[in-house]
């Protein structure tokens, strides 16, 4: 298995040298030039086995270049339940006759970006280790919110592995700043940066293309990856968590579980990607969700072809898909469209010269019906949080909310009668302020709030324990306070470099 670059500018290379990488350095995202197609009799002979078999089955036919052992190692090493707090590592829970939810977060750092960051370093270090590499590995990342703490929890102190995390100032919860700027490991970085979420992520696909800034990092001893999913090191270790919660869905709706729907909660498009290599390695997919939230440039693109991130930036209840640039949609822009380099090529330089691109008659429809995409705004976000808890006992987090709001929106629609399992991708806890509020039907508190009390309040109110990750985390010592602009984020890179 060889990988390609989305945009035809660099030559096939191994899954170890994709994930060393993490983007072609000219510019583009890695692809597998082909999808292995797991059939059915193969899909329920794994009926039945432990996660990390299932995993292993899903995601060995991508990594050519590693021995069945390495992988089977990795995973071992990286869901067991000193990690993961349930058995099930990611359970399927129902919440009515053919919804459910698939729990992500009962990973170190309850979000889904433990179930990629917790095995990906693992990948990350044999890859090293094949290539024979002496220089140090840097790893950057751009943060929303979750993945930022995901990867200093998955990367630290990983020998021959540094890892830097870019966050929008002001632009995620207190408790995900502290989760991130209490990180005391020493190969570790957290840099707070004025702007938005896109201007990290833009800046730090800058600074890969950065020939000046790389060749610096050489003589220092140094090169660049990423912990983001436009690392396929990322990408790839959530296409199994889809056959997993097939496979649990198989156990409790026997055959009527085929087809079925998939709902994603969705910023950077790369867990609702992984849903779509699922569906084409052979899972019984019926339709994927896209559901974003007030900024739905993903919506509006898949409705009109046209995708425009020239519009207003909307801070919601749910930071970690306040995303007007969706990097990981260039992959599947690239497997539409046949796999031409020179159309994904047009079309992202015109986004990162315009804000926008518009897509050819074809690939718009090679792109209908591929994707069912919806959003829905802060009232019924909050409606869902509220009515979810009334009806069910359940308490959703603000992100999962947003989706079970657009799949409801699309039952409405369609009366479609499959099943479908939504994406449950983080802790209520760690967005406690907006989820006590949909409760208690209130305004959300400023972020200045003591999220700690609305912890121990949401705790009392729901009868539900507070995720060990986030337990008496206002009481930890902070080790990060660096802020910077954006421009400025190569200079401080360097900086932080240098005081490790």
């Amino acid at each position: 298995m060889l990988y390609l670059s989305t945009r035809g500018n660099y030559d096939p290379v191994s899954a170890s040298t994709a994930i060393l990488l993490g983007m072609v350095p000219s510019g583009g995202l890695f692809v597998p030039e082909t999808i292995p197609l797991l059939d059915t009799e193969r899909l329920l002979a794994l009926q039945g086995r432990g996660y990390t078999e299932v995993a292993q089955q899903v995601i060995a036919p991508y990594l050519g270049d590693y021995e069945e052992e390495e992988i089977a190692g990795a995973l071992a090493r990286a869901y067991n339940h000193g990690r993961f707090s349930h058995p099930l590592i990611a359970p399927l829970h129902r919440l009515d006759d053919g919804l459910y939810l698939l729990e992500l977060w009962h990973g170190p750092t309850a979000a889904f970006k433990d179930m990629a960051l917790q095995l990906m370093p693992h990948l990350l270090s044999r890859a090293l280790a094949k290539e024979n590499r002496r220089d140090e590995l840097v790893i950057l990342v751009a943060t929303s919110g979750d993945t930022g703490k995901a990867a200093l929890e998955g990367f630290g102190n990983i020998p021959g592995i540094r890892v830097i995390v870019f966050y929008p100032y002001g632009g995620v919860s207190r408790i995900q700043e502290l989760q991130m700027t209490t990180t005391s490991a020493a190969n570790t970085g957290v840099v707070a940066v004025r702007g938005n979420f896109d201007d990290c992520q833009s800046a730090v696909k800058a600074l890969f293309a950065d020939r000046d800034l790389k060749e610096e990092l050489r003589r220092k001893g140094f090169s660049l990856s990423s912990a983001n999913s436009i690392n396929w090191g990322r990408l790839l270790p959530q296409v199994a968590y889809y056959f997993w919660a097939w496979l649990q869905l198989r156990e409790k709706e026997g055959p009527d579980a085929c087809p079925f729907n998939i709902v994603v909660p969705t910023g950077n498009f790369g867990n609702i990607l992984a849903a779509w290599y699922a569906w084409q390695m052979g899972l019984p997919v019926k339709k994927l969700l896209c559901a974003s939230n007030e900024n739905k440039v993903l919506t509006d693109f898949f409705h009109s072809g046209l995708y425009d991130s020239n519009r207003e930036f909307r801070r919601t209840s749910s930071p970690s898909m306040d995303i007007l640039i969706s990097g990981n949609l260039e992959r599947l822009l690239f497997a539409v469209s046949g796999n031409d380099a020179g159309r994904t090529r047009g079309w992202m330089e015109s986004l990162g010269g315009t804000g926008a691109f518009q897509v050819d008659a074809k690939t718009r429809r090679a792109l209908d019906g591929l994707i069912y995409a919806g959003w829905a705004g802060e009232k019924e976000t909050m409606a869902a949080i509220r009515e979810t808890f009334a009806r069910y006992n359940y308490l959703l987090d603000t992100h999962t909310a947003v989706a079970l709001s657009v799949y409801h929106r699309y039952k409405e629609a369609t009366a479609d009668p499959a099943p479908a399992i939504i994406a449950a991708t983080a802790s209520p806890f760690k967005f406690s302020a907006s989820v006590l509020a949909a409760l208690k039907e209130e305004d959300p508190p400023q972020r200045q709030a003591d999220e700690f009390s609305l912890l121990e309040e949401l705790s009392r109110l729901s009868g539900m324990p507070i995720h060990p990750a986030l337990r008496d985390l206002q009481h930890k010592p902070v080790h990060h306070r660096t802020v910077c602009a954006r421009a400025e984020m190569g200079s401080v890179l360097l900086e932080l470099l240098e005081k490790q």
